[in-house]
C-alpha cells in the first residue's frame, strides 16, 4: 500500500487518480488545512471506488504510528506541506515548523516501521537564483525564500538519512510550476483566500471572482519584463510520480529529478494563452515585485526522460483549457455544487 501525505491537495489528488488507474492500493493522509473533503468525494467519483482517508496532521506521531500499524505501507509519496512563497516570507516559523518538523515526524515513523521508500515533493525553488538556464539536477542548491529553504532542508535531511542507512530509496522530484486540472473538471486547484499562484489567479479573474490580476513586476530582464516560468500540466506531473514509484526499487540512496517541460513562458504569455482558451478578457495591474521571486526559471527535463522514461506531453493550450473548464464549472472551487 502507498501512503500519500497531502493526498487531498492539488497535486496529491491528481496523483491519487493516476496511481489508482495503474492498480495501486493507496491511502490518503491529510489534515485538510488547505484542501477539501469534497475533493475526496470527487476523486472517488473519477476512480469509481472508495478511497481510504486518515484525517490527521503529519506532526501527530501517534496518528502516524496508528496508520502504519493499521495498514501495510511499503512506500510513501510525501506532498504534505505549506507552499506559498509570499506567505513564507511573512511567516517563516510557520513554514519551518510545519514543513520540516512534520517531515521529521513522518521519517521517524517510517524508520520505526521499516518503510524506507519515499518519493518527496520538492521544488525548483531549491535552485535559488540559477546562474544559467535551463536548470539541471547537478546545479548548486540554495533558496531565496523560506518555502524553498524548507524544501531544501528536507532534501538535506533525506540525504543524511540515506547516508546513515543504505536501505533507503529516495526520489526527490523537483517540480516547476504545476497548472491545469483533470479533464473531468471534478478536481483542480482550489486555493484558500487570495491565490499565490498565477493560474488560479487568472482563472478567478476570468470567472468574475476577482476584479483583476496583480502582476508582480514588469521590470525583470525578460522579453516583456514579466517573470518567466516553466509551467507543467498537473496530470503530466502526477504521471511523473507514477513513474517514480515504478522506478524506486531500482535505486539506492537519493536521486533528484526535475519535472518540467523545458519551456519558459512569461506572465503576459500566460494571460494571452488563457484569454484564447477562455474567450475572456483578463484585466491586470502591474504592482511591485514580490520578495523572494526570481526573473526566469525553467528546467532541463532530459534526465527525467532518460531515468524515469517520463516527459511532459500536454501543451500550454491544454493547460489553459483544462484550467478554464475546472474554474468555469466550479466558480467557487470545491464549494460549488457540481452538476455531473
Amino acid at each position: 500500500m502507498i501512503l500519500i501525505t497531502g493526498g487531498a491537495g492539488y497535486i496529491g489528488s491528481h496523483t491519487v487518480i493516476e496511481l489508482i488507474n495503474a492498480g495501486y492500493d493507496i491511502i490518503v493522509y491529510d489534515n485538510f488545512s488547505n484542501s477539501s473533503h469534497e475533493a475526496i468525494k470527487r476523486m472517488e467519483q473519477i476512480a469509481g471506488q472508495p478511497i481510504k482517508v486518515v484525517d490527521a496532521d503529519i506532526k501527530d506521531k501517534a496518528k502516524l504510528r496508528e496508520t502504519f500499524k493499521n495498514y501495510s505501507i511499503n512506500a510513501v509519496i510525501h506532498f504534505a506541506g505549506l507552499k506559498a512563497v509570499g506567505e513564507s516570507m511573512q511567516k517563516p516559523l510557520k513554514y519551518y515548523n510545519n514543513n520540516i518538523s512534520g517531515s521529521i515526524c513522518l521519517f521517524e515513523i517510517m524508520s520505526e516501521f521499516g518503510c524506507k521508500k519515499i518519493v518527496f515533493s520538492s521544488s525548483a525553488t531549491v535552485y535559488g537564483e540559477p546562474r544559467s538556464l535551463p536548470i539541471s539536477e547537478n546545479f548548486p542548491l540554495s533558496a531565496t525564500n523560506p518555502y524553498g529553504r524548507s524544501k531544501l532542508f528536507i532534501e538535506d535531511i533525506l540525504r543524511d538519512i540515506a547516508i546513515s542507512d543504505n536501505g533507503w530509496k529516495i526520489l526527490l522530484l523537483r517540480y516547476f510550476n504545476p497548472v491545469g486540472a483533470h479533464t473531468s473538471a471534478l478536481i483542480g486547484e482550489d486555493p484558500n483566500g487570495i491565490p499565490n499562484n498565477l493560474m488560479p489567479f487568472i482563472s478567478q479573474v476570468a470567472v468574475g471572482k476577482r476584479e483583476y490580476l496583480s502582476i508582480f513586476g514588469d521590470d525583470y530582464d525578460t522579453p516583456d519584463g514579466t517573470g518567466v516560468r516553466d509551467y507543467i500540466h498537473v496530470v503530466d506531473l502526477a504521471q511523473g510520480h507514477l513513474k517514480a514509484l515504478q522506478k524506486i526499487d531500482d535505486i539506492q540512496g537519493t536521486v533528484a529529478v526535475n519535472l518540467g517541460t523545458g519551456k519558459g513562458y512569461s506572465v503576459l504569455d500566460m494571460v494571452g494563452a488563457f484569454e484564447k482558451a477562455s474567450g475572456k478578457k483578463i484585466s491586470y495591474k502591474i504592482v511591485k515585485r514580490r520578495l523572494g521571486d526570481i526573473a526566469v526559471c525553467y528546467a532541463n527535463p532530459s534526465f527525467a526522460k532518460e531515468f524515469l522514461g517520463w516527459e511532459a506531453k500536454l501543451d500550454l493550450a491544454k493547460m489553459c483549457e483544462d484550467t478554464w473548464r475546472w474554474q468555469s464549472k466550479n466558480p467557487k472551487g470545491y464549494d460549488t455544487i457540481h452538476q455531473a
